[in-house]
């Protein structure tokens, strides 16, 4: 008898196999046996080196920050009480920026700090972590205002949540937003006021189309949030918006190099030529025109 029973006890095993076998649901309870058990298919998964391009598209776009940062500080009242901290975040191109803020503006109310680091950006933060780089940088040195050029590397893909999203696509956007809007909660969290420079004209056309769109992404975050964002794209084209190396100089309408050999940088005429309303808003900001009077 209990021969019989374990022979019943097979067969009723077997047929359930063939049948699991011969059903897309029941093949998919084979493969991940914890669906049985009220499971996940995807719960024993591991992300693969890079998201597939139909996978991303059913995953939950990654969101911005929900809760926004503090307003905007006013700055008028800091620069009263003494001189004003201005430090420059980004990359290579935030140098040359550096570089003209000092000119324009170092000791005439105000002190321009070189925060910017080369071959960096928001995109790679298995390389350098901007987030938790600025954290400590401005513990280290107390700063009022942050001017933020970033860019010029982050034409890459964005890991995020344990999924890589390609540059360009909806879920990176999502995830270049988040970074943004982290970095500028963590500065007006230690009461930072931020302005935001967007990138030039790039001479290669398809590099130039990856820039503008990361100044799609990034204008449309400084809108939401109420940060400045100073425009330089058509402030670096010819007259038909064109990318032009020489540019007639504001004060004699003489053309001046304007551009580095690689179509990307800036020549010194060129970053003063970016730098040039980013100082005028701080000015009017900060009230600084009083100060420069009397320098």
């Amino acid at each position: 008898m209990r021969a019989w029973i374990n022979g019943l006890t097979a067969a009723l095993l077997v047929g359930v196999v063939l049948g699991l076998m011969l059903t897309p649901d029941g093949r998919a309870w084979l493969r991940h046996p914890t669906l049985m058990l009220g499971g996940s298919a995807n719960a024993s998964a591991s992300p693969g080196p890079a998201a597939r391009p139909e996978v991303e598209a059913l995953q939950p776009a990654a969101t911005p920050i929900e809760a926004p940062p503090p307003a905007q500080p006013a700055l008028r009242a800091r620069a009263a009480d003494g001189r004003l901290r201005i430090g420059v975040f980004g990359d290579s191109m935030a140098d040359g920026l550096w570089t003209a803020l000092y000119r324009d503006l170092n000791g005439q109310g105000a002190e321009v700090i070189k925060f910017s680091e080369v071959s960096t950006g928001l995109s790679r933060y298995d390389y350098v972590n901007i987030q938790a780089k600025t954290a400590g940088q401005i513990s280290e040195q107390p700063i009022d205002v942050a001017v933020i050029l970033f860019g010029t590397n982050d034409a890459q893909g964005i890991e995020l949540d344990g999924t890589i999203h390609a540059f360009g696509t909806p879920g990176w956007r999502a995830a270049y937003a988040r970074r943004i809007d982290d970095l500028v909660g963590l500065l007006r969290s230690r009461g930072v006021a931020v302005y935001w420079v967007g990138l030039p004209k790039m001479k290669r056309a398809s590099f130039d189309e990856k820039m503008r769109l990361i100044n799609e992404v990034t204008g449309a975050r400084m809108r939401a949030l109420g940060v400045p964002y100073i425009e330089t794209s058509e402030l670096t084209s010819g007259p038909d918006g064109d990318y032009e190396a020489y540019l007639a100089d504001e004060a004699g309408g003489r053309p001046r190099l304007m551009r580095a050999n690689d179509g990307i940088h800036m020549s010194m005429a060129g970053y003063l030529r970016i730098g040039r309303p980013v100082a005028e808003r701080l000015r009017a900001d900060a009230g600084l025109e009083r100060a420069e009077a009397g320098a």
